[in-house]
């Protein structure tokens, strides 16, 4: 087994919020997964030209619907996909991407981060507010927005885990999507005897665990800026690095998957611990891995085209202008051998592929 203890840093893994998610699940009245959601999805994103002239490799763009593009509230941020989540590349039948968005404070609140389900082959699409669940004194089931950049996001199996930035990682599992008896309650969130409020969403996907970050003494604490799912070897990894400008570290991390369990694999003493460690660049919002290859986008502001390296740690190349303006993660799609990305800037928000051969 390759050694994980020399980079000096780690994730940990709280104990599962069974109980709290349970008592929200029998006042919802019970979980849809992720079929629930894909079954009634109420929004319609649109093909945009713009988006493809805007990035020199960019296939296909696509652009939410005009309240999504222009909404100050929520800024969107990670991307994975169905892909990532199983080998036969379906989720609920369908393929479907999944992104993160925070909400910035607009009228003196904040509503945490959510995650959107998008069916590639209708453009229909669902947002779905992330909670973190509790139970008062009483028994009774509480709800709390949940506080994230949320800069990177991957489904794999049953769990989606939410980069937490300087506090690592945030799991849920996708059979825990809850509906909402209220949705047209757009400033509350909560649980009133069997009324359920989300800001107006009309789904809830509770925090199952955490992962903790933490370093060994001497060691730098890892920002977990963005993720990834590498599929280079046999068994997927999950890949992760640091978003600054200057520094004082800019890392890429790259964590072996336990197959048994679908999460970072635990040493002895229950800690996950990096097999790689490399430099990356300056800026960095997103980075993929297919088969050695590194692709990491930067955002160059709201208002220029963004760009992308190529290569390998320590030798990746510039392709300016490649994608819009404020790319932000990425992931990978095998069987068409694609790279998605979102861009986070209101009326310059797509989502959209590039064919990964163009950084050959």
């Amino acid at each position: 087994m390759r050694d994980r203890v020399r980079h000096g840093i780690h994730l940990g893994r709280t104990d599962e919020q069974g109980p709290a998610i349970e008592a929200l699940t029998g006042r919802a009245g019970g979980a849809v997964g992720v079929e629930g959601v894909a079954a009634g999805l109420t929004r319609q994103a649109r093909p945009s030209r713009l988006g493809r002239v805007l990035g020199r490799a960019v296939s296909e763009a696509y652009a939410w619907d005009d309240r999504d593009s222009r909404d100050p509230r929520w800024w969107p941020q990670g991307i994975s996909s169905s892909a990532d989540a199983s080998p036969t590349e379906l989720a609920a039948g369908r393929r479907l991407l999944v992104t993160t968005s925070y909400a910035k404070q607009v009228g003196g609140s904040s509503h945490g981060c959510r995650v959107t389900f998008v069916d590639l082959d209708t453009l229909r699409y669902e947002h779905v507010l992330v909670v973190r669940p509790g139970v008062d004194p009483d028994g009774s089931p509480t709800l709390e927005p949940v506080h994230l950049h949320a800069g990177g996001i991957v489904w794999h199996g049953p769990f989606l885990h939410l980069a937490a930035t300087a506090r690592g990682l945030v799991s849920c599992r996708v059979d825990d999507i809850l509906p909402v008896s209220d949705p047209d309650t757009a400033e509350r969130l909560g649980v009133d005897g069997d009324r359920v409020t989300a800001y107006g969403h009309r789904f809830v996907l509770p925090v199952r665990f955490t992962q903790p970050a933490g370093a060994d003494r001497g060691h730098a604490r890892f920002r977990y800026s963005f993720l990834a799912l590498d599929r280079s070897e046999p068994e997927p990894a999950l890949v992760s690095g640091e978003y600054a400008r200057q520094g004082p570290t800019r890392r890429l991390v790259r964590y072996e998957l336990d197959p048994g369990t679908a999460l970072p694999r635990l040493d002895e003493d229950g800690l996950a611990r990096p097999v790689a460690l490399a430099e990356g660049v300056a800026r960095m919002q997103g980075a993929v891995v297919r088969r050695g290859q590194h692709l990491v986008s930067v955002s160059t502001g709201p208002l220029l085209p963004g760009t992308v390296y190529a290569g390998t740690p320590g030798h990746l190349r510039a392709r300016r202008l490649a994608v819009p303006m404020g790319p932000e993660d990425l992931c990978y799609w095998p069987s068409t051998d694609r790279v998605w990305s979102v861009t986070e800037h209101p009326r310059r928000r797509w989502f959209f592929s590039m064919r990964r051969s163009w950084f050959d």
